[in-house]
Parts: C-alpha cells; structure tokens; sequence
C-alpha cells in the first residue's frame, strides 16, 4: 500500500476534514479536524486494514491558535505500513471524541493524555487521572511555566551558553 493510495481515499471521504498531509518524514503524517476523527478512525481500521493503534498522544504548542494536540499513530499489520492522524483543539475547550469503542486499547492512552495534558475524551468511560493524584488542578506537560527560575544567583551563564 502506498502513500498515494491512502491520500487519495482518504481525500475522497474526508474531502473537507483534512487540513494538511505531509509525506517528508518517515510516516505519513495527516493533520485533520477533530469532528472527524472517530469517522476517519473508523475508516481507516475497517476500509484500510490499519487495525492496531500503536500509540496516541498530547502535545502542547503554546505558540498556535489550537494549542493541544493528539496525536494517532496506526499500524497496518497485513503490509507493514504506518500513519500518523493529529488533530488540534484549544485549550479553552480541549474536547475530542474518544475512539475507545474503535481500539480498546486507547482506554489507558487517552486518560493518560488527559492526565498530563488535559484533552477532555468525551465519551469516554473513566476519564480519570491515572499517574496524578486527583486533586491536582493542572496539567504538567502543557508548555505554561517558565523553564528557569530567573531568580537563581547560583548558575554561571557563560556555561550555558549565553
């Protein structure tokens, strides 16, 4: 199965969902909205073959208008073949539908980018943290705290570069 093949029909069902593709790394990487993402999840696994949901994941860019991210990563075992599916949400209202009832397996996974980065799976069955304890009221991957305490005295620039 080639990249071409996959473009073309995700294209023709998703003809308005999908934002960007990008073919210059490794993995064909497809950015699409988040409406769409358990329909194309759906496609993908039973038009497509890709079948095993090998990771999802948060990010965080602080610099864009949709600041969080999922990331899919699929595998179609029948021919080797991998993608990779991101949608973005704000982080205002972080709401994606989950793909629990898709892959069973993105059970730990989404509540586990709920946990760091506080992606709202709606639908989900026990969205609940799962690393952190319950009464923590923020989300420690999200890019929202300096990297340094500019307070130090304790710290020769010259060492790090500056």
């Amino acid at each position: 199965m080639e990249n071409e093949f996959i473009i073309n029909k995700i294209s023709e069902t998703f003809t308005v969902s999908v934002l960007s593709i990008d073919e210059t790394s490794d993995v064909l990487t497809i950015v699409v909205e988040k409406n769409c993402i358990t329909d194309l999840m759906i496609f993908l696994k039973n038009e497509l073959d890709f079948n095993f949901l090998t990771d999802l994941c948060g990010v965080h860019y602080p610099n864009q208008e949709l600041q969080l991210g999922v990331v899919y990563h699929l595998h179609n075992m029948a021919q080797n073949k991998r993608i990779r599916i991101k949608t973005f949400t704000s982080v205002k209202s972080p709401e994606i539908k989950t793909i629990t009832e898709i892959f069973a397996s993105a059970n730990w996974m989404e509540r586990e980018t709920y946990d760091f980065y506080g992606v709202i799976f709606e639908g989900h069955p026990k969205l609940i943290r799962i690393l952190n304890v319950e009464y923590m009221d923020y989300f420690p991957m999200r890019k929202e705290y300096p990297l340094e305490d500019s307070t130090r005295t304790d710290k020769d620039d010259r060492f790090f570069g500056r």
